[in-house]
């Protein structure tokens, strides 16, 4: 509102211009009475915003009231003028009447001061300097983070709750997550491996036929899918498609209002809600994560029987002599990592989120971004502690 009266009192003139709407102060008794005339639109001439400012400031009235038997046509030019009347009479001490304003206008103007201004709203329109913007924004990351350790300790109780069978969640919520979260993500898993199976064996096949090793491309993409790959892409997919998805949901039951009926009615949402949710996660990625590895070496066949002197046997038997239990161990432990990194970055997200719809994109859309970068940290760690154990 403060946005659009700037943009609209820029169309007021001052009072040796020729008006075409004016708007006139008289204060008899304590009373002051503002006189409105003509067409207030936007497309006319209209007193200057700081003149009304002015006479109303000098009136020393107690109370504010309007005579619109001249007012003709109107549009938004005459509402932010009221709406900046009552704020400036707000501020001075001023009673506001609108009762003598017709309905129209009275009915919009209500409307305007019945909602305050947001607090997130006033804090992105607010200005400062350097510091002060560092400040804030190493005061919302310490919060942030304080939230989230929070949160991990309260998933952790809640886990332990869980193993132990005191956990109050329903075997049916269970076993839907995990549909959603298992068959249905296989084309996508599918589609996406299949294609980085496809771009290891073609960009490795081409260095490798310099010195007429196409054969070990099996080998390149075998380890390749197995060790760091498959579990790493089906991580990000799923960061995409359930991390986020389970942000929207928890954060649209939050505002709903919907998470606080489950605490009045003594349900922890932690346990009803999120631990459904990480055991479906947890439980469907080891078995993305394989499928993604057998189709992302299908992809890399595709490559190595279609553009190389590779027959079908050599690929599967160079294949399997460079696969072991170890190597396909390091890939598979990693999933269970990877999905408890999605699923709870998801669902903390989405119960925390601010009271609106943008809060609940901004969740969205945080739940994905941190998913991806733990996910990439957590492989730089397994990376370090295999090369540390020769792994």
């Amino acid at each position: 509102m403060k946005g659009l009266w700037a943009h609209i009192s820029r169309g007021g003139v001052s009072a040796g211009s020729d008006i075409e709407a004016t708007a006139k102060i008289s204060v008899s008794g304590g009373v002051a009475v503002m006189s409105v005339n003509g067409d207030w639109l936007l497309s006319k001439s209209r007193t200057g915003v700081k003149k009304i400012e002015r006479d109303l400031t000098k009136s020393n009235c107690s109370r504010l009231t309007f005579d619109t038997k001249g007012l003709g046509a109107y549009d938004s030019a005459l509402i932010c003028m009221l709406f900046r009347c009552y704020e400036l009479c707000l501020q001075c001490g001023i009673s506001f009447d609108m009762s003598a304003l017709p309905a129209g206008p009275r009915k919009l103007l209500r409307l305007a001061v019945a909602v305050p201004e947001s607090e997130a709203m006033r804090k992105n329109s607010s200005g400062g300097n350097i510091i002060n913007k560092i400040g804030t924004r190493a005061i919302d990351a310490y919060g942030a983070l304080y939230q989230q350790v929070g949160f991990v300790g309260e998933v952790s109780i809640a886990s332990i709750a869980a193993i132990m069978g005191r956990a109050r969640y329903r075997l049916r919520d269970l076993l839907v997550i995990m549909q959603r979260t298992g068959p249905e993500a296989l084309p996508i898993v599918a589609l996406i491996s299949f294609l980085v199976g496809l771009i290891l064996a073609f960009v490795g096949a081409i260095q490798l036929a310099k010195y007429g090793s196409e054969i070990f491309v099996a080998d390149l993409v075998g380890i390749a899918m197995v060790r760091e790959m498959g579990a790493i892409m089906v991580g990000i997919v799923m960061s995409g498609r359930t991390g986020a998805a389970f942000a929207a949901e928890l954060g649209s039951m939050k505002v709903n209002e919907e998470i606080s009926a489950f605490k009045t009615f003594g349900i922890s949402p932690i346990q009803f809600l999120v631990i459904p949710r990480i055991l479906a996660l947890v439980l469907m990625m080891p078995i993305l994560t394989i499928f993604s590895d057998i189709i992302g070496m299908l992809g890399g066949m595709a490559i190595g029987l279609g553009m190389f002197d590779i027959s079908f046997d050599q690929y599967i038997n160079r294949t399997m002599n460079a696969l072991n239990l170890t190597q396909i161990s390091t890939g598979f432990g990693k999933s269970f990592v990877f999905g408890v990194i999605v699923a709870v970055i998801g669902c903390q997200k989405g119960l925390t989120c601010d009271n609106s719809s943008s809060g609940v994109g901004q969740a969205t859309t945080n739940s994905v971004v941190q998913s991806i970068t733990w996910i990439i940290v957590a492989d730089a760690l397994f990376a370090v502690i295999f090369a540390i154990f020769d792994i």
